[in-house]
């Protein structure tokens, strides 16, 4: 039998997620930025959350733990590096750690930019990775703790990762972070392409996530920060370099 994925927006721009194994029964929520909204998802579909698997420590990524796990009494890890500030953590993981969903398994790759200790988790028999805000469709999370070589480097983790891996970001923020990339990449007839699509669905009231994983490789310019014509464009002599000259400019990008 194969995941079930149950996405539904929550908050002003999240997305939850519910993973459900029909198999042995189990339900993983991934992140908790609405407790209320994920409890009532829950019962919407006859499941019950067992465990938590949070991404990392901001509020609309963990606030929702505490009363989860009241009412359920579910399993909550987290990533070492973040869960001194997450509440009613009971294990917690880093690079290379597993954590299990009856027989699948996920592994856990090290994220860290947005926050320090920010963590995936790729499912690889699934063919999914949850990626909380660490990557989002045609953008990144913004740098508020990490340096640009530890994001660059996160980032290509993710990117090693097989092409028709569904990357499930935590925001519904596609639309911005297409102009934006149009912007910083005009010449990318992908890029083109994937933007129109992107305002079409946006205008339909439609998800743009799930993306896939060789898509954003090919479109997202801070994936591209190796890519020499993205150097010659940004003024980075390297990956690093043009990352940070990247993400400096969407942050003040209107």
């Amino acid at each position: 039998m194969s995941l079930i994925v149950h996405q539904f927006p929550c908050l002003a721009d999240n997305y939850g997620y519910l993973v459900h194994d029909p198999e042995s029964g189990e339900t993983v929520a991934i992140d908790t930025p609405d407790a209320d909204a994920y409890l009532a998802a829950a019962e919407s579909r006859g499941w019950r959350i067992t465990q938590i698997w949070n991404t990392h420590w901001h509020p609309d990524h963990a606030g929702g733990n505490e009363a989860i796990k009241a009412q359920t009494g579910c399993l909550i890890t987290a990533p070492e590096g973040d869960a001194p500030r997450i509440a009613g953590v009971d294990r917690t993981v880093e690079q290379g750690d597993t954590v299990t969903l009856g027989a699948f398994e996920a592994t856990v790759i090290d994220v860290g930019g947005h926050t320090l200790g920010h963590v995936a988790y790729h499912i690889p028999d699934a063919a999914m990775v949850f990626v909380g805000d660490s990557l989002f469709a045609l953008g990144c999370g913004r740098m508020f703790e990490g340096t640009p070589a530890q994001f660059w480097a996160s980032l290509s983790r993710l990117k090693a990762l097989p092409g028709n891996t569904l990357v499930y970001c935590a925001h519904e923020y596609t639309a911005s972070n297409a102009r934006f990339a149009v912007h910083a990449d005009p010449d990318n007839a992908a890029l083109q392409s994937y933007a129109a699509e992107v305002e079409a669905r946006r205008a339909n009231g439609e998800a743009t996530v799930p993306t896939i994983m060789a898509r954003e490789i090919a479109t997202n310019p801070f994936l591209r920060a190796d890519d020499p014509a993205m150097q010659a464009r940004w003024g980075g002599g390297d990956a690093v370099a043009t990352f940070a000259a990247l993400r400096a400019a969407k942050d003040t990008y209107r």
